[in-house]
């Protein structure tokens, strides 16, 4: 590796490291580049060089993570399968899988797992079209991984419901992985967020919201019954 390959590598994480965590304090819109080359002490034409435009610089910074965080997603599920021996995983570990994930890659000791978690976070809960439609191409294949798993796991359940509880979920997910400061809205504030104390709470919360009742199911049971 020569010496002026390695110098561009290092100054590439360093405009990564420095994007991701100011888009995970101010969002896409009002982080500017200049923000960025100040944060990572380079000049515009060294992110010109290795990114060309802020929208590549995003998606650099979303595929630096998002590609392992997904590999880790997959294994996991097909090491269930697995374990399975050919019967259907439980739907509450394919949920622990796909949901948990984030959880445990932001209580690791690296602490860009949870700086990028919470830029995750507030990419669903903050409307980028650009962003959307970059994360719904790069989550594609993994999505369709898992929801085919929960189709066959939970077989009498119509897709479309299970499509929408899979919608709920993520929603919940991202303000889990945000951060607390929704809260306030509502005039509360916790001060435990640790994202390893919060995992059980929020698969606990997830699969309550998996295994409810289909909508309309009693009303239609107490009808016939009136019949």
């Amino acid at each position: 590796m020569t010496e002026n390959y390695k110098q561009g590598t290092e100054t590439r994480e360093r405009i990564l490291d420095a994007a991701e965590v100011l888009f995970a304090a101010h969002g896409f819109e009002a982080t500017s580049m200049r923000m960025i080359t100040g944060l990572a002490n380079v000049n515009l034409a060294a992110v010109n060089y290795h990114f060309g435009s802020k929208d590549a610089l995003i998606q650099e910074v979303f595929r630096r993570r998002l590609t392992g965080l997904n590999q880790r997603r997959m294994s996991a599920l097909e090491e269930a399968e697995r374990a399975a021996a050919g019967s259907t995983v439980k739907p509450s570990r394919i949920v622990e899988i796909f949901f948990g994930m984030p959880l445990v890659m932001a209580a690791e000791a690296d602490p860009a797992g949870a700086t990028f978690m919470r830029l995750l976070g507030r990419t669903y809960t903050e409307p980028n079209e650009f962003v959307r439609r970059f994360l719904a191409e790069e989550y594609s294949e993994v999505v369709e991984r898992f929801m085919g798993a929960l189709y066959q796991a939970i077989p009498d359940v119509p897709r479309d419901e299970i499509l929408w509880r899979f919608h709920f979920m993520m929603g919940a997910m991202s303000y889990a992985i945000a951060g607390t400061d929704a809260l306030r809205l509502f005039g509360g504030e916790l001060n435990d967020t640790d994202p390893e104390r919060m995992l059980p709470r929020l698969m606990s919360f997830l699969l309550g919201g998996l295994r409810a009742p289909l909508p309309g199911l009693q009303a239609a049971g107490a009808a016939r019954d009136a019949a």
